[in-house]
């Protein structure tokens, strides 16, 4: 697959609220992911390899229900990057607060598997 097609698969799980299958579909094992801000139980921005990639959504899952939202693209860059366009609207789950938030995704692609991602948001 090229990085057209692993977006349009990529946007495909995300509106379907399959993202699990999606990881396990089309990231590499050693797959690279970057937020803008660091972690604030780590202190770091970026984790490494799929299960640390697995553990962000779990993480997330559990901190944040989301109550609605849209995914626009994918947006192609070639032949290896695509950017997805996220809007998402939720409530974290230990305080109860609600959010709305925006944020583009930016996707590397090799041999037809994502090997980095890299976040951009405001909320």
């Amino acid at each position: 697959m090229n990085a057209k097609e692993v977006g349009e698969k990529l946007v495909e799980h995300c509106r379907n609220h399959t993202e699990r299958q999606g990881l396990d579909e089309l990231y590499h094992e050693d797959a690279v992911s970057v937020e803008s801000a660091p972690n604030p139980e780590t202190g770091s921005r970026e984790v490494k390899g799929l299960d640390a990639i697995r553990a962000k959504h779990d993480w997330w899952d559990s901190q944040m229900e989301m109550t609605g939202g849209e995914t626009i693209g994918p947006l192609p860059h070639g032949d290896d990057r695509f950017a997805v366009i996220f809007k998402a609207q939720g409530k974290d789950k230990n305080s109860g607060q609600t959010f709305d938030m925006e944020e583009v995704g930016v996707y590397h692609v090799e041999n037809g598997k994502i090997v980095r991602e890299e976040f951009f948001y405001a909320m």
